[in-house]
């Protein structure tokens, strides 16, 4: 089994080498990924906002930045490590919500580009403008219909398909700092989310089964103080993040918040088609029974070899673009919609394609089976459940292991023909993404009816546009703020955004009461913090009284209610939390409150 790049035949004769420009050619490709980001953010990403997830992350790592310690001070069914790592969010020279958006689609293009390189085995450096073209048509279609926010599956996928990137270029190369700092990587990506604890294993089997270790396996001292650096680097993001919460006294909070979630299992993922068989005839399923139809007898035509002779080689050209024709098909019927189960087909496409690749090449696709395991962990979510984030990387990666398995063929076409089709790639993928998030932003209204920016209301939210209810919501809550200003104000249950935005220190220990947020003592936990604040004085705690998902059609925010308004509450904990305070009972905008300044 080989993990290295495979040998290329040596030229008869060694040309003369050109100037290779590396800086210039980093340039080149550091400028298309920026530009690519900053256009899709500008067109795409600001507009639509909804109050309770797209400031979810940004609100854990504000606290995060004033010294809070997680799971001591911050109740979290996950680890914060994505809290960590966008604290660096705070300090972009733009308003804090548009580069916080701008940073998570250049995740996604650099994790795109990662798994790209990894499965070409070929540098970036060394890519065309066909390739780069492809790998940046990915890129949009790895965004969909995602909202571009700070969020720990985004941040997942990244951390895992640039520390492969990073490790498996250190042991190439021979790289001590690159390898290392792979694993560093890979071991960070564990600390988003607990389902990307596999990103620790693979890079312990990557490590371990490369050629490169395997080679020096008998040099017995220096072999094994090499060996030990390496796994020191892969575990300490998690040393230093246990060390961290240890220090802060919540050791014992996290190992019960983090082993006290509702499991995933990706059993949607891994049953597609087991509790109904049927639905390999209906769309976008039908592709995948296509592709593996196809895929057998690829299998046939090219394990013999070159004996079939031209009658093979055409066959196998021919079944080749039929399946590449089925992955294309999958993208399309998929219509870049989280329903449809599109990125599940594309999975269990690649998860066809692997084994026929090795099959044929008599090669491990090493790349494929991170870019599947990548895709599993992607599905093992609560909301998500679907590697939707990971589509244009699944189907890039279904179209190259297919591409591996033509007979050699002379290179017919020009640059500019791999050109005008990667960046005919790049137009429709961007126009269909345009379009999709143009018809309904996530959880806000169409593109027409974005006419209100946040700017308005927050620097800190310039550029944002959404819809006028919900530019009212947020109004209110500054207006709220000015009218009753505390030191420690909350906003419960669904306002996550309000924090950052508006610099804002919530006493309570969770952001975001959801049923399935609320783990280990979150209940006793928030209830204590009520009974402080009776004794401390010097709060303002807003309780909201309609369901934040009215926003998202745009229904009436009315500017004033009764005190006796209920309020929305998920578990009755809400309710609870405002009969313990015993602040001065206030109404403001669609609000009512506890008050005691």
């Amino acid at each position: 089994m080989d993990v290295a790049s495979p040998t290329r035949a040596a030229a008869p004769e060694p040309r003369p080498a050109k100037p290779a420009r590396p800086l210039l050619r980093w340039g080149v490709h550091a400028g298309w990924v920026v530009l690519l980001a900053l256009a899709t953010e500008l067109r795409v990403g600001r507009f639509g906002f909804h109050p309770s997830d797209q400031g979810f992350i940004l609100a854990q790592a504000w606290r995060v930045l004033h010294g809070e310690v997680p799971h001591a001070d911050i109740i979290s069914a996950r680890p914060l490590g994505s809290a960590v790592l966008h604290v660096v969010d705070y300090a972009l020279p733009m308003p804090l919500f548009f580069g916080s958006s701008f940073l998570s689609m250049i995740e996604i293009i650099v994790a795109t580009i990662a798994f790209a390189t990894l499965v070409t085995r070929r540098r970036v450096l060394d890519w065309g403008p066909g390739m780069t073209a492809m790998v940046a048509a990915a890129s949009l279609i790895n965004l969909n219909a995602f909202p571009l926010m700070a969020w720990h599956t985004v941040d997942g996928i990244a951390l895992t398909a640039c520390g492969a990137w990073a490790l498996d270029a250190g042991l190439g190369g021979d790289r001590a700092l690159a390898r290392r700092g792979g694993l560093v990587l890979l071991g960070c990506a564990v600390f988003v989310k607990q389902s990307f604890a596999l990103a620790a294993v693979i890079g312990v089997l990557w490590l371990l089964l490369h050629p490169a270790t395997r080679a020096g396996a008998l040099r017995t001292a220096r072999w094994w103080r090499r060996l030990v650096l390496d796994l020191l680097s892969l575990g300490a993001p998690g040393l230093a993040y246990v060390a961290w919460v240890s220090l802060g006294g919540g050791f014992a909070e996290m190992v019960e918040q983090l082993t006290g979630g509702v499991p995933a299992y990706g059993q949607r993922l891994l049953g597609l088609w087991l509790e109904d068989p049927e639905v390999l005839t209906r769309a976008p399923m039908r592709e995948l029974g296509f592709f593996a139809a196809i895929a057998v007898v690829l299998l046939a035509v090219r394990l013999p070899g070159d004996r079939l002779g031209a009658a093979g080689r055409a066959a196998s050209w021919v079944l080749v673009l039929a399946g590449a024709a089925a992955v294309v098909w999958t993208v399309v019927d998929g219509r870049f919609t989280g329903s449809s189960r599109w990125a599940d087909v594309l999975w269990w496409i690649v998860a066809v394609s692997v084994p026929v690749n090795a099959a044929v090449t008599r090669k491990v696709p090493w790349a494929g089976l991170l870019v599947l395991a990548t895709g599993f962990m992607t599905s093992l979510s609560w909301g998500n459940d679907t590697p939707t984030l990971l589509t244009g990387t699944l189907a890039l990666t279904a179209l190259l292991l297919l591409s591996h398995l033509v007979p050699p063929r002379p290179r017919l076409a020009r640059r500019w023909v791999t050109a005008t089709a990667g960046l005919t790639a790049v137009a429709v993928c961007g126009w269909v993404v345009v379009a999709r998030h143009d018809q309904a932003a996530y959880l806000d209204l169409g593109h027409d009816r974005l006419t209100a920016d946040l700017g308005d209301v927050s620097p800190k939210m310039a550029g944002i546009r959404t819809n006028p209810s919900t530019f009212t919501f947020v109004r209110q809550i500054r207006d709220c703020l000015a009218q009753f200003p505390a030191a420690k104000t909350a906003i419960l249950p669904d306002s996550t955004f309000a924090y950052p935005a508006f610099g804002l220190r919530n006493p309570f220990p969770l952001e975001w009461p959801l049923p399935l947020e609320i783990v280990g003592d979150a209940p006793e936990r928030m209830l204590a913090k009520a009974d402080d604040l009776n004794r401390d004085g010097g709060y303002l705690v807003l309780f909201e009284t309609d369901s934040i998902r009215m926003l998202a059609t745009g229904g009436p925010v009315p500017e004033s209610i009764p005190v006796d308004t209920p309020v929305f509450d998920y578990l009755g904990l809400e309710k609870a939390i405002q009969a313990r305070l015993t602040g001065r009972a206030i109404t403001c905008g669609s609000f009512v409150g506890k008050y005691a300044p």
